[in-house]
């Protein structure tokens, strides 16, 4: 009859215990964590696509070479940082990540600006189908970092309210608050471009 009794405890301790949401926490990390996941993978998915658009605007238009050079070096920098697994719970290493990022973002807004001067470039198929397919990236990784951001929201927010904060100073005490992203500098101003520049 104890053993029962305890058995029974024990299930109304866990049924009340995930009431109260004790697994909200470990539960709203890991949708956090994969909403990251997305935001890296689309990411990628526009790195992936940047050599050849840098070659096929080299062919039409090779003298732009500061420009080029520029994506070239975004893309390198964009790339080349090691990315941590706690990366979203260190606000400083987020934030170089994400510094990187809109480098590469400018630097291509600005590529693509200068061909406008280039008609041959602009009906070019090839070019045509790389705009396309950077373009449908960007408006993923707009998307995808919508998601995380509301994906960090709840999580933050159960980690400073309670019962959340209760069960964070008991069961989570090594759940950390995660980083979000902020508007990238000079997001709200257009790429400046002079078009009557020389050729070379």
């Amino acid at each position: 009859m104890t053993r029962l009794f305890r058995f029974f405890a024990l299930g109304l301790v866990a049924v009340f215990l995930a009431g109260c949401g004790v697994n909200n926490i470990p539960t709203y990390d890991q949708a956090m964590k994969g909403k990251w996941g997305q935001v890296q993978n689309e990411y990628q998915r526009r790195s992936d696509l940047v050599p050849n658009l840098v070659e096929t605007v080299k062919g039409y238009a090779a003298q732009e070479k500061d420009v080029l050079t520029a994506v070239v070096e975004a893309r390198a920098k964009a790339t080349s940082i090691q990315l941590s697994p706690d990366i979203v719970n260190n606000p400083e290493e987020f934030q170089k990540y994400q510094a990187a990022q809109g480098q590469l973002s400018q630097a291509l807004g600005k590529l693509l600006s200068i061909t406008e001067a280039y008609p041959d470039l602009k009906s070019n198929q090839n070019f045509l189908a790389l705009q396309s397919q950077l373009e449908g990236s960007e408006n993923r990784i707009a998307v995808a970092r919508k998601d995380y951001i509301d994906a960090v929201q709840t999580y933050n927010t159960e980690l400073v309210t309670f019962p959340g904060r209760l069960w964070a100073s008991t069961f989570y005490s090594s759940y950390k608050p995660a980083a979000t992203f902020s508007a990238d500098a000079g997001a709200d101003k257009a790429p400046k471009v002079d078009f009557n520049k020389p050729k070379n």
